[in-house]
């Protein structure tokens, strides 16, 4: 599915998104919270379930849903070549984030998050309402995915020792040193190095990104270059998938999900893992 323009910026602002409003080639989505999108919404937005992001099984929740459900979601939107999908959340991007990294896999180019989300719309007093959108719903059928912003298990036991790919792990600290464990054995990938989604996000100024300048000496720091592949892990590939969106922003042309991330890579017994500095397999 190709889009109207090329390679459309990953984010959109709010200034951006307001001027837009009423373009019946818009698609806001909002994964906020309920009870929050009942309180008040962007006009013409509709609100989406996470769920229906996920595959939701254990141990693996966050891998990506069945075809049928994927299918499902894009008619859910009425995707089409021309339809510009903007997606927003009420907790810092990592929904929003979600969403675009499934539309990627769809193959649906033309979608942006917005930056702040709803904690920008409504910190910047724009305008709200409580009044459902229209139901567009269109019957879709999915031809083939686009896996180049996949990262499977296989990928990454495959690459392990390519300098020419980085992984980025992007749990707290304590969770990437195994401190915190929320699987059934806790570390991280060999070779990966970790950079706290929440650090990438202003909390000074509505959740929107952090500048560019800043954003760019971060990852170097961690020595993630825009000449590699990156891919980005979290627990379940909600946050790595915020993160994504990030690297994608800054610049990166080639960067993967993992979706299994650390709730199948921790489960697995048979994974390499790295624990104070030390591979433990």
């Amino acid at each position: 599915m190709k889009p109207d323009v090329d390679d459309p910026s990953v984010m959109i602002s709010t200034d951006q998104l307001e001027t837009r409003l009423g373009d019946n080639r818009l698609c806001i989505i909002d994964l906020s919270k309920t009870e929050h999108f009942a309180q008040g919404h962007i006009p013409g937005a509709s609100h989406l379930d996470y769920a229906s992001l996920v595959d939701g099984r254990k141990p693996a929740p966050g891998q990506l849903p069945s075809r049928a459900r994927l299918e499902q979601l894009a008619s859910r939107l009425a995707l089409h070549e021309t339809r510009f999908v903007v997606a927003c959340d009420d907790e810092g991007g990592g929904r929003a984030a979600r969403l675009l990294w499934t539309l990627h896999v769809l193959g649906h180019r033309n979608c942006s998050v917005l930056d702040g989300g709803m904690t920008a719309w409504r910190g910047e007093d724009r305008r709200l309402t409580t009044q459902a959108a229209p139901y567009t719903a269109t019957s879709f059928q999915l031809s083939t995915l686009d896996h180049t912003p996949i990262a499977t298990r296989e990928y990454i036991l495959s690459h392990l020792e390519d300098k020419r790919v980085a992984l980025l792990d992007v749990r707290t600290p304590e969770e990437y040193a195994g401190t915190k464990q929320l699987s059934a054995r806790s570390g991280h990938i060999p070779g990966a190095v970790n950079l706290n989604w929440l650090e990438t996000i202003d909390h000074d100024n509505h959740l929107q990104l952090k500048p560019k300048a800043v954003l760019a000496k971060m990852l170097a720091n961690r020595g993630i270059r825009p000449t590699q592949e990156v891919i980005t892990y979290c627990q379940t590939h909600h946050r790595s998938a915020h993160s994504w969106m990030v690297l994608k922003y800054m610049g990166y042309h080639s960067v993967r999900g993992y979706p299994g991330s650390w709730s199948e890579w921790g489960n697995d017994p048979e994974t390499p893992i790295q624990l104070n500095s030390q591979n433990r397999s």
